[in-house]
């Protein structure tokens, strides 16, 4: 699916300008030549890099909760593994994650295939500035949770060195784009248009001879382009041929975006981003639905107490419980909610994009739809315990 979705186009030809040929048939004429070269190196940038989400961290945590919170940390995690570096030769990376939280707070141990020691310390980065949820009370029982990540280096997700030299070029440049996170500053809460830069790079210059951005169509975008054109201009180069000329085509995502936020990007290109969004919503689902189960057990426990008592002096403490448990039974279906609108989004593109290419998108549109019909159906379960939760708080009555 995602190989015809995924932005075939990122895999540029360029042409290398400036070298003759002579033609011993052609009289020794000089012929004029052009070589095509294969420009890589060009994987989307999730500004989600740069701008992390805040996320909303209940007091009390469990399970879920962590899951969610390293789900959530899912873009930085690959982000890591964009960079060759951070990879071993392999084609593929597996990553798990083991993240234990105790009194004193939490503990994220790494283990792979395919992972450099680098690899795992920006890694470690992530999880230690992204995923810190609260400690647990003095005593209590450490909480645990397994996460696996996969990584698998294409030229949509990954830098790949040694292709050819214009290609090392585009590498750098993708490598750079976290560093060049004040160029992206107006678009925290957006998802930036697709810009192209033409680059030209010479044998004679240890810089690109010229870096120009084709008009974005907006303001914003071409604020962003005339803050990226001195950063690629820096950006060391070096060239054995006398001159190449080249696209480099930025495509962004953010995953941190509201459904809406992409409206102006290509419908291919909005389907992607929507993908990244529904792993963010599904993070939501899962701190919320981590941070119920606490809360019925504290309501489950007063419950039992007051059952065994009949102690009319519990009567606060049953309101205060129950009235914890409706709170997060509303985090759990307003959760929900987000991802239904992320899922009906999502489908609408689809079958947009199914009607002009059948063979393309039945597969997406399938699983698309199949995934709204399971939200539809959790969140209606959902608010039907909530609505059981809330009708069981206990209700104060005043007899004259």
């Amino acid at each position: 699916m995602l190989r015809r979705l995924a932005v075939a186009s990122f895999a540029l030809t360029a042409a290398c300008a400036g070298q003759q040929k002579t033609d011993a048939a052609a009289g020794g004429k000089s012929v004029p030549t052009e070589e095509r070269v294969r420009i890589t190196n060009q994987p989307p940038f999730d500004l989600i890099s740069c701008f992390p989400r805040e996320l909303k961290m209940p007091e009390h945590n469990s399970q879920g909760v962590v899951l969610g919170a390293l789900l959530a940390a899912r873009p930085q995690v690959l982000e890591c593994l964009v960079d060759p570096k951070n990879r071993g030769p392999a084609e593929a990376t597996k990553v798990s994650v083991k993240t234990t939280v105790t009194d004193q707070g939490a503990t994220h141990a790494i283990t792979g295939e395919n992972l450099t020691p680098e690899g795992t310390a920006c890694i470690q980065k992530v999880l230690d500035t992204q995923v810190q949820p609260a400690a647990l009370a003095k005593g209590a029982q450490p909480v645990e949770a397994t996460i696996p990540f996969e990584h698998t280096a294409t030229g949509l997700n990954s830098v790949k060195f040694g292709i050819n030299e214009g290609s090392d070029f585009t590498g750098a440049v993708r490598l750079a784009q976290p560093s060049w996170c004040d160029c992206y500053a107006n678009f925290k809460d957006k998802v930036p248009p697709a810009l192209t830069a033409k680059v030209k790079l010479v044998k004679t210059q240890q810089t690109p001879a010229e870096v120009t951005f084709e008009p974005s169509g907006s303001t914003e975008g071409d604020q962003l382009a005339a803050c990226l054109q001195p950063k690629i201009a820096a950006l060391p180069a070096k060239l054995s041929s006398d001159e190449l000329g080249f696209s480099y085509r930025f495509v962004h995502f953010n995953s941190a975006a509201p459904e809406a936020a992409a409206a102006t990007l290509p419908p291919e290109l909005r389907f992607l981003q929507l993908d990244l969004v529904r792993t963010q919503r599904a993070a939501d689902q899962a701190i919320a639905d981590g941070a119920r189960t606490p809360a019925a057990q504290a309501f489950a426990e007063v419950v039992d107490r007051y059952q065994k008592t009949k102690n009319y002096k519990l009567f606060d403490e049953l309101e205060s419980k129950c009235n914890t448990l409706v709170a997060a039974d509303t985090r759990v279906t307003e959760a929900l909610t987000g991802r239904q609108a992320t899922e009906q989004a999502a489908l609408a593109i689809a079958q947009e994009m199914k009607a002009k290419d059948a063979e393309g998108w039945t597969e997406a549109e399938a699983a698309t739809q199949k995934n709204l019909d399971e939200t539809v159906k959790e969140l209606a379960e959902a608010q039907k315990i909530a609505t059981q939760d809330k009708s069981a708080c206990p209700k104060k009555t005043y007899k004259k």
